[in-house]
């Protein structure tokens, strides 16, 4: 089995202020979809949410605030799940609550070398 990379991405300007029910609700469906490919033992790591503020470094060393204003997606988390082939880490990304959410899954190999 490969290792494979989940970055979750969305626009979350645009999702709608929830109550403490609704947000409970969403983290509820999310533990169950991780919860779900921890049973199938093809959870490598769980990952994190990721803060919507950052820094970034550019090869002159500068460095900027981002992630970048211009960007309507951002990168909101990840986790690394164990599949056979990319066909079956998309299925695993399928059931990510984020798609529901007008989201994305960007599904990647992480390299063995």
């Amino acid at each position: 089995m490969k290792d494979y990379l989940l970055v979750f991405r969305a626009d979350f300007s645009l999702m709608p202020n929830r109550t403490p029910e609704e947000m409970q609700a969403m983290s509820k469906r999310w533990m169950d979809w991780i919860g779900s490919i921890a049973a199938q033992n093809k959870l490598a790591g769980v990952g994190n949410r990721l803060e919507g503020t950052g820094r970034v470094l550019k090869g002159d060393s500068t460095i900027t605030n981002g992630p970048y204003a211009e960007i309507k997606e951002s990168i909101g988390g990840y986790s690394i799940v164990k599949a056979d082939s990319y066909e079956a880490a998309i299925e695993l990304a399928k059931g990510c609550p984020i798609l529901k959410q007008g989201g994305n899954v960007e599904v990647r190999e992480i390299s063995e070398n």
